[in-house]
């Protein structure tokens, strides 16, 4: 397959749903393997009137679609999966209105599909700890009201983030950026022993006392380099983030946002070509 998948590919290689059933099968549970029930090993095939596999020696079925987000939809598996071509195709992510338009289903259906895959592209992710130089950081996210701007600002959710130099990047939503909150969150993801670049923000203070490295810039004097220190990285993070939501979702809630944050770091952290993204995606069904 080609590192870069054009819709043409797309639906070369997902002609219907059959081909999409097939395809979850394949990378479920392989071309062959060994029954459940029976224990002979064999192929097993398509079943025609619905949507699953059975054995060859005794009839016993498999389901591809069971544990996925298409297991109790009433939508087509082709159109689940063009979504998540969407989503692996695009760098700032997908409206509803705009999986309303490309699939053909009502708003409803394309909001709860976005969230279905949102959420799974973060459980395929996962919370792998961190080590090495860490950058630490929090950030306002949100918010329709105007008013104060920076940490206090009204209408707007605090989110929290660890990024890993040539690592992975990790967020958190949180209630606060209160010492107790932040260092907590370090102390479970981040190994002891680490290098932690932060700002001059007082809770992150004592993290030394805690077992890491730490070492600070003074953003209020515009110093964003010291020596090895700098939270550059996590910033470009956070601005790659609000011009999504600016330019392609304008406004995402407090309730949902841990999901649009799990999508991205999707994203980031497979450091992928679309076409991986996409079977990573799958694979992870």
């Amino acid at each position: 397959m080609h590192n870069t998948m054009t819709v043409q590919d797309f639906f070369r290689r997902f002609p219907t749903d059959d081909a999409c059933l097939a395809h979850l099968m394949r990378f479920r549970y392989g071309e062959s393997l060994e029954c459940p029930r029976c224990k002979q090993a064999g192929k097993f095939h398509r079943i025609k009137k619905i949507p699953a596999y059975e054995c060859q020696w005794c009839g016993y079925h498999i389901h591809p679609m069971v544990g996925t987000p298409f297991e109790d939809s009433h939508t087509a598996l082709q159109k689940w999966f063009y979504a998540m071509y969407l989503f692996t195709t695009s760098r700032h992510g997908v409206p509803a209105k705009e999986l309303q338009r490309q699939l053909g289903v009502t708003y409803k259906t394309a909001w709860r599909i976005g969230h279905e895959i949102r959420k799974y592209m973060a459980e395929i992710d996962g919370d792998d700890r961190l080590s090495g130089h860490v950058e630490a950081d929090e950030t306002m996210i949100g918010g329709r009201r105007s008013g104060k701007r920076g940490r206090g600002a009204a209408g707007k959710t605090i989110v929290f983030g660890m990024l890993q130099r040539k690592g992975d990047i990790m967020t958190r939503v949180v209630p606060d950026a209160t010492r107790n909150t932040l260092h907590g969150i370090i102390e479970q993801h981040v190994a002891k022993q680490s290098t932690i670049s932060t700002d001059e923000l007082t809770s992150y203070k004592t993290l030394d006392a805690k077992g890491y490295a730490h070492g600070t810039v003074e953003h209020g004097t515009k110093e964003y380099v010291r020596g090895i220190h700098h939270v550059n990285s996590v910033e470009g993070f956070w601005s790659q983030i609000k011009r999504s939501i600016k330019g392609t979702h304008i406004h995402v809630s407090k309730q949902h946002l841990a999901k649009y944050l799990g999508e991205f770091e999707f994203r980031y952290n497979l450091r992928a070509t679309p076409s991986l993204m996409f079977d990573r995606l799958v694979m992870g069904f």
